[in-house]
């Protein structure tokens, strides 16, 4: 059997936080495999990374949260005789406004794609991450320290995120695989038009750009850090969940989304 080229995989790569950690990725020499639906997107990301100096990515375009995604990408990989080193699991998409009045189905592809699928391919090359000396970064959010009235299903998926991906580091460390979660503020992105946030609400004082937030991810990845989140207030936020009742942390959360 072929020996297989280790590659940096990157899901929701076709902008934003994705996009932001391609190009981080690009800058150390890596070889990368971009994933997200949108094969014209990928093609532009790939060749903005190009045009920089860098090495062509390759791009796979499928719409993970379809049956059976996940196989398919890893046939895909496998064809072209690849394994992944690093997984960044960036895709993922939230809605806004109460859980009771949301479109369930859209809800229930939520939990599909922030959790189930999240799930499959950080497990699912394990072995190769170890192989290579390689590891995890997972995708979370402030949200995951929250229970998000307003955004309650998304809020839960990110909980599982952290949760999730905090043990998995404690888990494959003594097999000399990295794993970090990423927690960012409020990041202006695609993902507010699709969770239907007016972005002009976002708090300054929390929101950090993406490039900024894939940078300090992947500076503590290298580092071996467990848990990353970006700016001083958003950790201070974090915090408050220890702090306070639950009750005012509902409250707290609620006033936002549902204001």
């Amino acid at each position: 059997m072929a020996k297989l080229r280790p590659v940096t995989l990157i899901t929701g790569a076709s902008a934003g936080i994705g996009a932001a950690f391609a190009r981080v990725c690009a800058e150390q020499g890596q070889e990368l495999v971009l994933v997200a639906r949108r094969a014209e997107q990928l093609k532009l990301v790939a060749g903005a990374i190009e045009a920089l100096g860098h090495r062509r990515p390759s791009t796979i375009a499928i719409d993970l949260a379809v049956a059976n995604a996940a196989n398919q990408l890893a046939d895909e990989l496998s064809t072209r005789g690849l394994e992944p080193s690093i997984v960044i699991n960036s895709a993922g998409f939230g809605l806004r406004g109460q859980a009771s009045e949301l479109d369930r189905t859209l809800q229930l592809a939520m939990i599909d794609l922030n959790v189930r699928i999240l799930t499959d391919l950080s497990l699912r090359w394990v072995d190769s991450m170890q192989r290579q000396a390689g590891g995890l970064i997972n995708i979370s959010s402030l949200a995951s320290f929250f229970t998000g009235p307003g955004m309650a299903v998304y809020y839960a998926t990110k909980t599982y995120v952290g949760a999730f991906t905090e043990a998995l580091h404690e888990e494959l460390s003594p097999r000399g695989v990295k794993v970090t979660v990423v927690c960012p503020g409020p990041v202006p992105t695609n993902f507010h038009a699709v969770a239907g946030i007016d972005v002009s609400r976002l708090p300054a004082l929390f929101t950090r750009g993406a490039e900024r937030v894939a940078r300090e991810g992947f500076e503590g990845f290298k580092r071996g850090r467990r848990v990353v989140i970006t700016g001083t207030a958003n950790k201070i936020a974090a915090f408050m969940p220890r702090v306070l009742p639950r009750s005012s942390v509902l409250s707290l959360a609620s006033t936002y989304q549902l204001k």
